[in-house]
């Protein structure tokens, strides 16, 4: 009670505000904690102490999620001690690519170099990361509620709280919008008498249908995961990984009308259509330990609030809530961190006083961390026929051609595989591939096959051996 007393007390200014308790917001509201007194995280949501659970807001956590070595570090950074605290509840850290048959869309990976990546569930995850943002003294959290949106000055140049929708207000002296692809900051702007951000937008069409497995016993196994990568000549893939100790969970792709279905008895069907058989191969005798759950909200779309002429102070939208990609590239967390870094930078040398109006910026900063994922995103999907969206320019179709070789080279060539995974880990800028000694070595020894790889599995392992075929 005492600390709720000073609470009410404290000045608007020593008070932030976070919408959404996604990674996006809980890192965020980390971060904030270092710089105001008081950090109140309002999410929808009601959120289980009990332990990992699916919840509404977050629909995709029944997908494969990566967190990429860049992510991993970054959120050790902010929350020492996390990355033991998810090992000790599950997760994985392994070695992308060695330790999976990787089938990409040129051919299988060798034993090259890559980089490290944590696996587990997304519930995992969340509920892993949310403990330990809420150990700090100065975050309280507000779940089963949600944001009805923004109070701000007469003259709509300052956001000065948040609205909740049974009416009670929220001053805070910053607000931050992380509440994902469901944001109503548009309409929160308007409101305020702000133009709706341009919006550009790219959806190929993709689909996933995922389902847990039991994971089967077997010595001789030498790998822990299995990607087969779709192509637009073949958009059908699939991805398999460990969630926990016991656990696989399996994302099957597709792409338009190759989307699978979630329908329980299609699901090996599917599995058995990919390019390579190593998949089903895998899970064909395992047990399912749940239905197939869909998921189809998947396009590319950046709200460009960096370009508008005007920008409240006080308000900022992070993460998914400015731009959201398709998430079959695995990097919506490890961006998420990559965000609230950047929001941590841009804090540094700031007192409470001095962050509102610093919004503009950290708005630009922040939203920024994304272009490395976009562009990968958006140039991959626009190699699909069924891409909607603006057709790419010659300097796309370039690139894409010369991302193709690189591949190839990836999947053989330590010294390109460690460039070629410094970026897809978002640890390096993309220009890693276009310096000149890259350039040269992928330009003058790797050509595009004539046709993909035909081989069922990796010449450095044997077929993945399945526990035996239920009936």
């Amino acid at each position: 009670m005492e600390d709720d007393d000073k609470d009410n007390h404290l000045p608007p200014h020593e008070h932030a505000v976070v919408l959404g308790a996604g990674l996006a917001g809980l890192l965020a509201a980390r971060v904030l904690a270092d710089r105001f007194a008081r950090v109140t995280l309002v999410e929808r949501d009601e959120l289980s102490d009990a332990g990992p659970v699916f919840r509404p807001g977050v629909p995709q956590s029944r997908h494969v999620h990566v967190l990429w070595s860049k992510g991993v570090g970054l959120l050790e950074e902010m929350l020492p001690g996390v990355t033991g605290e998810l090992l000790g509840a599950g997760a994985a850290l392994l070695e992308s690519p060695g330790d999976f048959l990787w089938l990409s869309p040129a051919d299988w990976f060798r034993e090259v170099p890559g980089t490290e990546v944590l696996l587990a569930g997304r519930e995992v995850i969340d509920f892993t990361v949310r403990t330990e943002v809420l150990r700090h003294p100065r975050i309280r959290l507000r779940a089963g509620t949600a944001a009805a949106g923004l109070v701000g000055t007469a003259d709509g140049r300052a956001v000065t709280g948040v609205r909740l929708r049974d009416g009670e207000c929220l001053a805070a002296g910053f607000v931050v919008d992380a509440t994902g692809r469901t944001s109503k900051a548009p309409a929160w702007l308007a409101a305020l008498g702000f133009p709706a951000p341009e919006v550009t937008r790219y959806d190929a069409r993709l689909g996933y249908a995922s389902r847990y497995f039991a994971i089967p016993p077997d010595a001789a196994r030498r790998w822990h995961g299995v990607y087969v990568q779709s192509r637009p000549d073949g958009p059908r893939g699939g991805v398999l990984v460990p969630v926990d100790r016991s656990r696989w969970l399996v994302t099957l792709i597709g792409n338009g009308e190759h989307a699978p279905s979630t329908a329980d008895e299609d699901f090996l069907g599917f599995a058995r259509s990919l390019r390579s058989p190593a998949l089903h191969d895998a899970v064909r005798g395992a047990e399912p330990l749940s239905a197939v759950a869909g998921f189809r909200s998947t396009a590319n779309e950046w709200l460009h609030y960096e370009r508008l002429e005007r920008w409240p102070e006080g308000f900022v939208v992070l993460g998914d809530a400015a731009c959201r990609f398709n998430p079959v590239y695995g990097h919506g967390m490890t961006v998420a961190a990559l965000a609230a870094d950047a929001l941590r930078k841009e804090l540094r040398g700031l007192d409470t006083g001095g962050v509102p109006a610093a919004a503009r910026r950290i708005q630009r900063r922040t939203v920024l961390q994304a272009r490395t994922a976009w562009q990968i995103a958006t140039s991959e999907d626009l190699r699909y026929a069924q891409t909607e969206g603006p057709p790419p320019d010659r300097a796309t179709r370039v690139l894409q051609r010369y991302m193709s070789r690189v591949m190839v080279g990836a999947n053989a060539d330590p010294a390109v595989s460690r460039r070629f995974f410094g970026v897809l880990s978002l640890s390096a800028p993309p220009s890693t591939l276009l310096a000149p000694a890259t350039a040269l070595r992928v330009l003058s020894t790797w050509r595009l096959p004539s046709t993909p790889s035909a081989a069922a599995y990796p010449p450095h392992h044997g077929p993945p051996t399945a526990a035996a075929d239920r009936t």
